[in-house]
């Protein structure tokens, strides 16, 4: 072969190589970033249904069956609530039975494959909890985003924002209590939800943009009549919690944060995400590629909104040791950091985003002292 040949030939190869590189790296990414409310973040393996029984669920056995708490449970056209492990229930050697707590849609079979959420209402405030509440559309840079407004007697205002792979259902865990606390409650829906606006890209940038629409959302509550804002996030909720206090015009008026397994370090989750939804890992280099140039994350973006030296407001973590989408060690370091300020309150046996699943009591007496002095 003559050298321009073999030169041309070479070169034709390596592009055949980069291109292939490129759309790897790209698909890698969509599946990472465009998450679905149909399709979950997993708490675990899918599960199957042995048998269901009057309050109770026979379960496949895994170390996410076995977990303590109370949770969803979502398949094909169901979700069901399950409670505690009942220790005491027959039952096979690779079963498990859990309380089982409502189903809220579809049926219950055995047979049936489901996965555990952190999801545990369906629908709105008033079908789910019985609260009343407004339909509102909060305006935002990319159109109306929908919320809803549940009122309470304070001028303290919490706002809610949900994380990686649900919706606003999920923060209506903590309505109820807020509810009772009389603080008003803004349940915010955000660029590409359900209902809400799409994003340029239609990916979803762990908060680094979506901060935007929180940011809007506090406009909204001030507006309205809150005089101050608590923001209570969970996952990339909490961290455009965080990027609306370091950055938004109204920080003045954010008095506390309340942050369920932050997101602090983009690049880890974004492969824990990838590697999820059954990435091969040798492309999830090129997954973080890709987001890299296709949203503009960077290395030194999430963590700046997460300084130590950027926390102005008293702040509460729900972090632990079990979570592998979104690392604690970033959250102990956080409060290492700011003893003065940060309250990190340490969640075992619970996964990403799964904090007061695991221990609804503890968890809300642990809020209940926090939002106390800032009500």
């Amino acid at each position: 072969m003559r050298p321009a040949t073999a030169t041309a030939a070479a070169v034709t190869t390596l592009l055949g190589v980069a291109t292939v590189a490129v759309a790897a790296g790209r698909y890698a990414c969509d599946v990472a970033l465009k998450a679905s409310p149909e399709r979950p973040v997993s708490l675990g393996p899918r599960l199957s249904v042995h048998a269901t029984a009057a309050g109770q669920v026979t379960l496949t056995r895994s170390l996410a069956s076995l977990r303590p708490g109370t949770y969803g449970l979502h398949g094909l056209r169901v979700h069901a609530v399950v409670g505690p492990v009942l220790q005491d229930a027959r039952h096979a050697a690779d079963t498990v039975v859990r309380r089982l707590e409502r189903v809220t849609h579809g049926t219950l079979e055995p047979g049936a494959k489901v996965r555990l959420t952190p999801q545990i209402h369906i629908g709105n405030p008033r079908t789910a909890l019985g609260l009343d509440h407004a339909d509102v559309d909060v305006p935002g840079e990319l159109g109306a985003l929908p919320a809803w407004f549940v009122p309470g007697a304070r001028d303290t205002w919490v706002i809610t924002v949900h994380g990686l792979g649900t919706t606003r259902e999920h923060p209506m865990v903590v309505m109820p209590f807020l509810h009772r606390q009389r603080f008003p409650v803004l349940d915010l829906a955000y660029r590409n939800d359900l209902g809400a606006p799409r994003s340029p890209d239609g990916l979803g940038h762990l908060g680094d943009s979506e901060w935007r629409d929180l940011d809007a959302a506090i406009r909204y509550a001030v507006r309205y009549g809150a005089e101050r804002v608590v923001l209570h996030g969970w996952s990339t909720g909490a961290s455009m919690a965080l990027h609306a206090a370091a950055n938004s015009a109204l920080r003045d008026r954010i008095t506390g944060l309340v942050l369920d397994s932050p997101v602090l370090d983009w690049q880890t989750t974004l492969r824990a995400l990838a590697s999820a939804r059954r990435v091969p890992a040798p492309l999830l280099p090129l997954a973080v590629r890709a987001a890299q140039g296709r949203t503009g994350l960077h290395s030194d973006r999430l963590p700046a909104s997460a300084d130590s030296d950027a926390v102005r407001v008293p702040t509460l973590i729900f972090h632990g040791p079990d979570d592998v989408l979104a690392p604690w060690q970033r959250s102990r370091e956080l409060a290492r950091r700011r003893p003065d300020l940060v309250t990190l309150h340490t969640v075992p046996n619970a996964p990403h985003a799964a904090m007061w699943n695991a221990t609804p009591e503890t968890y809300e007496e642990a809020l209940r002292r926090f939002l106390t002095p800032l009500m």
